[in-house]
């Protein structure tokens, strides 16, 4: 009896909430780094049987071009998943990955211009936010951009290689 007296309590059912997102959020992040490495590996065996993709090549366009389609990719599975009748739950531990993404692309893509990479951060974060605010979306979205911003934001302030 207490048990369910203790899920039904707003403050408990916050905090699970807040620790579900974190931790499945995470393992979704760490599945989402396998498909990128498959969605790679894929790539380059496509376009390896016409041009030949060694380490000494010339094509400088390639690395980030395969990481702008699986940037694509993300985009639209997330427009579906978004558009489906998922739970917000849900849909607020699936935000984790196209977030990380797309902070990881800028990152990745500005690195050479720290003031630029952590200002366009600012910028895509604060418009998400923005956009969260004027639609009403419910605390656990706003929770989830907190979240995977301030965690981008230690990975690149320490330096550490996704």
């Amino acid at each position: 009896m207490k048990k369910n007296k203790l899920l039904k309590n707003k403050i408990i059912k916050t905090i699970l909430s807040a620790g579900a997102v974190a931790a499945f959020g995470f393992i979704l992040l760490n599945i989402t780094f396998l498909f990128d490495f498959i969605f790679q590996g894929m790539i380059r065996g496509l376009v390896g049987l016409f041009i030949p993709l060694d380490p000494n090549s010339d094509l400088y366009w390639f690395p980030p071009m395969m990481h702008i389609l699986f940037l694509s990719l993300i985009v639209l599975i997330s427009w579906f998943v978004f558009k489906s009748k998922l739970k917000v739950f849900y849909k607020a531990i699936y935000m984790t990955v196209p977030l990380a993404t797309i902070f990881a692309t800028i990152g990745m893509f500005l690195y050479q211009w720290p003031i630029v990479s952590y200002s366009l951060g600012i910028l895509f974060g604060m418009c998400v936010l923005y956009y969260f605010y004027r639609t009403k979306q419910p605390w656990i979205y706003y929770y989830t951009l907190v979240l995977i911003s301030f965690t981008m934001l230690i990975v690149t302030l320490f330096g550490i290689e996704i």
